[in-house]
């Protein structure tokens, strides 16, 4: 049963820290990540906070064909947290955001 009173919603403009993690599924279905960094600045401190993003199937190609390291990119698409047991069995987890849309606003060569 979907909650109807509430949104799991993200919207990021930053720059791409990385070059494009590009892997595929058993299936062949294309996987890709990489992080986005976004600043800012309060009573004269800067703060950079860096968010992992996931872009599946198309898009994610789009992601490997068009986005460059440091390029200026929006993002939007909703908050996932994995979590797993590492190999010495300590509880791990990530939150990603897995992509929707990703629309450069730049355009690097």
């Amino acid at each position: 049963m979907i909650n109807k009173k509430s949104i799991n919603k993200v919207i990021l403009i930053g720059h791409t820290g990385n070059l494009p993690d590009v892997r595929y599924t058993k299936e062949g279905l294309i996987v890709v990540s990489f992080s986005l960094a976004t600043h800012e600045i309060q009573k004269e401190k800067e703060h950079t906070e860096w968010h992992n993003i996931v872009a599946w199937g198309s898009l994610g190609s789009f992601v490997e064909e068009h986005v460059k390291k440091g390029q200026l990119v929006c993002v939007e698409g909703r908050l996932k947290t994995r979590k797993w047991e590492s190999k010495e069995g300590t509880l791990l987890s990530k939150t990603e955001i897995l992509a929707s849309s990703i629309v450069p606003l730049e355009w690097k060569k």
